[in-house]
């Protein structure tokens, strides 16, 4: 029996479509098991009374996010919906499906983000309300800006600059969105009761170390999926990716060791900011770039959220607005310097754009947690009652500790 050359063609098309669709759904699984590492990293600093709320709340917005990206929030972004009868769902092998799922997993870091910062004295069901709209709203606007090229600004960044907006896997888009969304939120609820002692400001010790380094140790794996998995495709893979996120997370390991004193909490959030800065220009930077752009994150993330714990009243519980945000808007800045040809890059890309880039994720951002936390502030309020938190939020909202006493 002979074999026509379109036979050939179309099982090779098969096998190529099947293994994207394997390939992209090994990356969504990754990067969903980085929402256990952000529960965990929450659960280890924040106190024993808070650690059932930090679990709960972690897994409770990514099914909000799910509901809200689903009908509102991939639409938004990329003009697509799933109102289609399953068969033509299923076509390609269920790859854009799938492409779902992965992006999904991404959108959802946003609540997941904003939960570390508002820790120990969030009201649960608002803060529900505004994970549905940021995902379904505020985040997806900028992602269909800079990864679908909506509204012809990345056009016009190429006709102008030559170049268009780079992040290739969100340093800006998801890190830096979430992290100015956080430091919205964190505003608007205010310092935890008890900061403040005699006009000094206290800082609260983790209440749990190993279970911190548990939550930071997942991040770690899970972001090898986040980064090099975001190519979406088998033949679009990268060891650069690969390297250059390693690179990254050692700087950001070793800076954080230096200018953290030995401090467990600072080391084993090191990495993570090295690896926040890397996503944006991972698949463009020479290693030694990327091990710069995670060395000044380290730095950043440890100077930062000190100033910002012992001399302002931003009562940002992980630090999750210098770590994402400002390590965040960092990396898309360091995409711009460290993918130069001149350094070692693959070229490609402008400063300037990279600039006014960061900058204009960081004001969508802005304005739109102003509108929906604002908004919600006024409604029904942010934040649990003084007795409330006084008590923790485990007994208050979900009426079980983390521990048994008996």
């Amino acid at each position: 029996m002979s074999v026509t050359a379109s036979q050939v063609q179309g099982a090779v098309q098969t096998l190529t479509q099947s293994s994207d669709t394997l390939f992209l759904l090994l990356g969504a699984i990754m990067v969903f098991l980085m929402h256990a590492g952000f529960a965990f990293l929450e659960v280890g600093t924040v106190r024993q009374k808070n650690q059932v709320n930090a679990l709960v709340k972690i897994i409770a917005d990514f099914g909000i996010s799910a509901i809200a990206y689903f009908f509102i929030g991939y639409w938004v972004a990329y003009g697509g919906t799933f109102l289609a009868d399953a068969n033509t769902l299923s076509q390609g092998n269920g790859y854009e499906l799938v492409k779902f799922f992965f992006l999904l997993t991404f959108a959802a870091a946003i609540p997941a983000i904003v939960s570390g910062g508002i820790a120990e004295r969030a009201r649960f069901y608002p803060v529900l309300i505004a994970t549905f709209f940021t995902v379904g709203l505020v985040y997806p606007l900028f992602e269909g800006i800079i990864w679908n090229g909506n509204f012809g600004i990345q056009a016009w960044f190429e006709g102008q600059f030559g170049a268009g907006f780079h992040d290739f896997a969100g340093s800006v888009v998801v890190h830096g969105v979430g992290g100015w969304i956080a430091l919205v939120a964190v505003l608007f609820l205010g310092m935890r009761k008890g900061r403040v002692r005699a006009g000094k400001h206290t800082n609260f010790a983790p209440s749990n170390i190993p279970f911190l380094a548990l939550g930071a140790w997942i991040l770690c794996v899970g972001w090898f999926g986040f980064n090099v998995m975001s190519a979406q495709t088998l033949n679009g893979i990268s060891g650069l990716v690969a390297m250059n996120s390693l690179m990254a997370m050692a700087g950001g390991i070793v800076a954080a060791l230096v200018a953290g004193k030995n401090d467990p909490g600072f080391i084993h959030n090191g990495p993570l900011a090295g690896l926040v800065a890397v996503c944006a220009g991972s698949d463009l930077m020479h290693p030694i770039g990327a091990l710069v752009t995670g060395l000044i994150a380290g730095v950043l993330f440890v100077y930062l959220f000190t100033y910002l714990q012992n001399k302002t009243k931003i009562d940002d519980v992980l630090g999750v607005w210098p770590l994402h945000g400002l390590c965040g808007a960092w990396g898309g800045i360091a995409a711009g310097i460290f993918g130069q040809s001149a350094l070692g890059g693959l070229g490609g890309v402008s400063l300037s754009v990279q600039i006014l880039g960061t900058l204009m994720g960081i004001s969508v951002a802005l304005i739109g947690a102003v509108l929906v936390y604002g908004a919600i502030h006024k409604a029904s309020g942010l934040r649990l009652s003084e007795e409330d938190e006084f008590n923790g939020a485990d007994l208050a909202i979900h009426k079980i500790s983390a521990t048994n006493m008996e």
